[in-house]
């Protein structure tokens, strides 16, 4: 685990920041809305994700691709 990674401020998300709910489909589903990777990255190779009780990392290789892992 890089030093980087470990003094990262944590990302939270949560509904958007102007306090109303966030946008439904017309039969009222939440619509899943983009997440750039950067959001995210926040110019590491690779992060980890607390989900359910469970840590899952995700990292970005050379391929430029993502990969998540328990």
């Amino acid at each position: 685990m890089s030093a980087q990674m470990m003094t990262s401020a944590p990302l939270t998300l949560r509904r958007p920041l102007s306090g109303r709910p966030a946008p439904t489909s017309p039969d009222r589903t939440p619509m899943v809305l983009p997440l750039d990777s950067d959001a995210l990255l926040r110019g590491c190779r690779e992060v980890l994700i607390r989900h359910g009780g469970e840590t899952y990392r995700l990292r970005h290789t050379r391929n430029d691709k993502l990969i998540l892992t328990k």
